[in-house]
Formats: C-alpha cells, sequence, structure tokens
C-alpha cells in the first residue's frame, strides 16, 4: 500500500472529483461520512462535542461531521477560529449546511477561547495537510487549550500544525492528538517515533479515493498491510520435501550469549527452512545440541567465540550472522574472510554489524544487492552516522542503501525497510511488549530463513518484519507488554503464519 505526499494526495482528490464526476464538497461530505462512522462506534452520543474549525477545508470537514453528528443525537459545538469571511469554498457550504441544533461561535481573540467541559470529546479541525508553516498566533493558543484539556482529543485526518512528509520546525503549536483519524492512506509522519505524542492512536477510513490514480501515482513509500503480506507468502506445495526450503547457516553465540544463537536457530526452525546448521564456539555445542535439536551444529575450533569458517561453504544457500557473536580479533578477520568470498545472501545483525562499521575496508567488501542489514537505532549510528533527525535518518538509510547496494530493516515501532532502488516499506505490526533483549535475534532467524527459501531479499525483509510483529500481536493478549519476552514470539511465529495461510484459504 503506497503512503502519498500532500500534493499527491491532493492531486489525487482533484482526479477522483472529475473521474467520478462529483463535486469537492461530496467528496467531503464523503470524508465526513468516513470520520462520523468512526466517531459514533467509538464514543457513545452521551458527551458533548466541540469542533474546532480553521478557515481551510479541514475546517470544512469539521462543519460537516458537527451535522452528521448532531443527526445521530450527539450535542455538538462548533468552533470557528478566524475570520469565516475568508475561509474557502467548501468550507462556506457546509457552514450555510449546519443546522441551528449544532451551535456555532466564532473565536477571534485569545479572551474568546471557550473553556471547554472537562469530559468533552473535542475535534481537532484547525488544519490539514496543505499546512506549509509554523501554526502561531491565535490558532497557537487554541491548540494549547486543546492540549491542556482532560478529555479526548480527536484529529481529522491530521493533527494541526504536524506536517505530513517533511521537518515540522520546532517553533510552531503542535496538536496532541488521541486519536487520528486518515483520509483513504497514512500519511508518512505517523511512521516516525518523534511524532507519537501528536499523532496518538491512528486510523484509517474509506473515502473513494480513486483506485486508478492511486495505483499510477509514482510513489517510493509504502506500508505493509495484512494484504500484502498475504500477498508475499507463498504457500508450500504438497510433494514437498526439505530440500525445497533451503539449507540456512547461522554464525551467531559466544561465551555467555548462546542464547542469542537459539532465539536465532529456534526462529529460523518455526520460519519454515528447509535444513539449519548453526556455526558456534565450542562452548556453545552442547547447548545447541539441547535446546535446539532440529538444527545441525558445527563447532569452531575456539571454545568461547567463532574464529573461523565451516568448510564447504557452498552447501549453504544463505547465511545469517550477529547474534551473540562478539568483537574479538578472529571473529573480525572470519567476517572479513566472508565478506570476501561469499557468494550467498547475508542476513547481518548486532556484533555483525558492528564489526562492520567499523572498518571501511569491510564496507567495500559488501557483496551488492546480497546484505539485509537489521540494525536497531544505536547500531544505525555506528554503520551509518548519526542524523539530525528522524526525517533525515530515512535519507540516510536509503543513500546508505544506494551506495552499498544492500537491504537495511531499521528496527522500532514501524519498522523502515530500505532498498537498493530507494524504496521504503512500513511495518504495521508489533508491539512495545517487543522492546525486550532477544527480539533482534529471532528477527534474524526469521529473515534468513525467508531467504533460504527463495524470497527475495525484499520481499523476506518486508515479510519476516510483518510475520515478527504478527507473532509479538499474537503473544500480547496472553502474556501483556510487560512480561512479553523474545522466547514468546518464536513460540507464537506458528500462529503468526496460519493467521496469513488460513486467511488465504
Amino acid at each position: 500500500m503506497k503512503i502519498l505526499t500532500a500534493a499527491q494526495t491532493r492531486q489525487a482528490d482533484a482526479y477522483t472529483i472529475q473521474a467520478a464526476g462529483i463535486t469537492s464538497t461530496d467528496l467531503m461530505e464523503r470524508a465526513a461520512r468516513a470520520f462520523a462512522g468512526w466517531f459514533e462506534n467509538k464514543f457513545p452520543p452521551d458527551k458533548q462535542v466541540h469542533i474546532l474549525c480553521g478557515p481551510g477545508n479541514n475546517g470544512g470537514d469539521g462543519l460537516a461531521v458537527a451535522r452528521l453528528l448532531q443527526q445521530r443525537t450527539y450535542v455538538v459545538h462548533a468552533w470557528i477560529v478566524g475570520d469565516a469571511g475568508k475561509a474557502s469554498a467548501d468550507f462556506k457550504v457546509n457552514l450555510e449546511r449546519l443546522p441551528p441544533a449544532v451551535q456555532t461561535k466564532e473565536i477571534h481573540s485569545e479572551k474568546e477561547i471557550p473553556n471547554l467541559v472537562a469530559d468533552a470529546c473535542l475535534v481537532d479541525a484547525l488544519f490539514g495537510t496543505g499546512l506549509s508553516r509554523p501554526v502561531t498566533g491565535l490558532y497557537a493558543r487554541v491548540i494549547e487549550a486543546l492540549n491542556r484539556h482532560q478529555g479526548c482529543l480527536v484529529s481529522v485526518d491530521m493533527p494541526s500544525g504536524l506536517y505530513s512528509d517533511s521537518q515540522t520546525p520546532e517553533e510552531g503549536a503542535i496538536v496532541q492528538a488521541d486519536y487520528t483519524i486518515s483520509f483513504e492512506l497514512p500519511k508518512l509522519a505517523f511512521f516516525l517515533p518523534q511524532h507519537e505524542a501528536y499523532v496518538g492512536e491512528w486510523h484509517l477510513v474509506p473515502i473513494g479515493l480513486s483506485e486508478e490514480f492511486i495505483g499510477q501515482v509514482d510513489s517510493r513509500l509504502f506500508y505493509t498491510s495484512h494484504t500484502d503480506a498475504q500477498q508475499l507468502l507463498k504457500p508450500r506445495k504438497r510433494f514437498s520435501h526439505k530440500g525445497l526450503y533451503g539449507h540456512a547457516l547461522l554464525l551467531c553465540g559466544g561465551y555467555g550469549k548462546m542464547g542469542a544463537a537459539v532465539l536465532a536457530a529456534r526462529a529460523c526452525l518455526r520460519s519454515g527452512v528447509g535444513l539449519l546448521t548453526v556455526h558456534a564456539p565450542q562452548a556453545g555445542y552442547p547447548i545447541l545440541q539441547t535446546a535446539v535439536p532440529e538444527a545441525m551444529t558445527l563447532a569452531d575450533k575456539n571454545r568461547k567465540h567463532i574464529s573461523e569458517l565451516p568448510a564447504a561453504m557452498e552447501t549453504f544457500n544463505v547465511v545469517g550472522l550477529g547474534p551473540g557473536l562478539g568483537t574479538e580479533r578472529a571473529t573480525k578477520t572470519a567476517i572479513g574472510q566472508l565478506l570476501a568470498t561469499c557468494k550467498q545472501p547475508l542476513v547481518i545483525d548486532a556484533d555483525g554489524i558492528n564489526i562492520i562499521a567499523a572498518s571501511e575496508k569491510l564496507k567495500a567488501q559488501l557483496p551488492p544487492r546480497k546484505v539485509i542489514f537489521t540494525p536497531h537505532p544505536k547500531e544505525f549510528e555506528r554503520l551509518v552516522g548519526k542524523s539530525r533527525h528522524h526525517y533525515d535518518r530515512l535519507q540516510d538509510m536509503l543513500e546508505f542503501c544506494r551506495e552499498y547496494k544492500c537491504y537495511m530493516v531499521l528496527k522500532g515501532s514501524h519498522s523502515a525497510i530500505g532498498t537498493p532502488d530507494g524504496k521504503l516499506y512500513f511495518n504495521t505490526t508489533g508491539n512495545a511488549g517487543m522492546a525486550t533483549g532477544g527480539t533482534g535475534d529471532v528477527l534474524t532467524g526469521v529473515i534468513t530463513a525467508l531467504v533460504a527459501q527463495g524470497y527475495s531479499l525484499e520481499d523476506a525483509a518486508v515479510l519476516g518484519v510483518y510475520l515478527h510483529g504478527l507473532a509479538g500481536d499474537l503473544a500480547l493478549p496472553a502474556v501483556g507488554d510487560t512480561a512479553m519476552i523474545a522466547s514468546d514470539l518464536v513460540d507464537y511465529l506458528s500462529k503468526a503464519f496460519l493467521h496469513l495461510s488460513r486467511t488465504i484459504a
């Protein structure tokens, strides 16, 4: 599913209006009905609703919502901020349509900003996606009043004051919404951690934007929906055997860190790999043979850390490395040998990233279009460098992927996946319970298994991240977000695969 810029969204509106033979006011009515339907399902009509409207089309949406909610027995107050005489044409149409039962007042100065009822529901319809300058003056004071309110605050399409696809200046006021109801598609701003306090919990409501336009518009920004993940998942054929699903090698584990190897191995096996070999230090041999009996284990000549590559590397379809690896000199030498000689795809996490990040020589040896990096934010800084803010971090990631012709999963809420071709995917599964040690090791195992089975690196990264988060979501009702541990993700991976495959069937 594509993510459109603010300019592309306006183009989609215009295309839809022309193709469907409707007016802009008709499209606004669609949006208002979609918002009102969500609102009615969320909040009972026993509380007052105060809708704060700006002079543009976002305010017009708010006025249409006011009329529709009043028809559904809500007690609605509409507050128009600024001069209604200078408002947009569609705003004026919806202002004229308001019934007398909707109490309407204008706010022209700070002293006219109302003291809102404590348990009222507030709707922010001040500014939409077209904002191009910081919110100051009277509008800023209104936003500050909204943010001080103790009741629920819902934004129409976009929290007012927040830029949808570029960095918001620090000096402007921004609504801190509890919920943001976006029309048709999400905004790029929703996926960045710096905006959590403003966006709150976001939901999409359809308004019938032209599928033809959305299908043909050029966008390199995507978010992975359930349907997208379904389409990526390959069903198994009846006459299958283990040789069809690849042989993966995991280079992982170190003295005191064999748990990381166990987690990666168990996740790899749960994600459908045909055969798995784990190369680990001698100290890890009995641990792996006991904890992961389905995997084959090779013992390094060194007792505490990996110092060599296995023989017959050509027998493997993919190599995953990093979990619990350590950064000893001998390990660094082995990683250098791997990059110089390996012809298979590589999934690189944890200390594998740290080793490569510290050496420009190793970066230069990265095989083109055969590497997936899976860093958390600190590992990303070591590998790519520190960014000024989250928008720049996305661009820095894409530039690194372009320069080294690699793929990257930047882990976090809405993990971002970058490609050498400049595409950027955002994940839509996962929860705060996954912010615990070992979950990244699980992800390494999942992606490694998918690559072994013949998925492209791009599809393996996108699908692997989605399944990893889905396993966490399925585990959440059973264990909660505080008590969740990485092993829970492994235990629920089977349910995640079933969840996708059953829906397909």
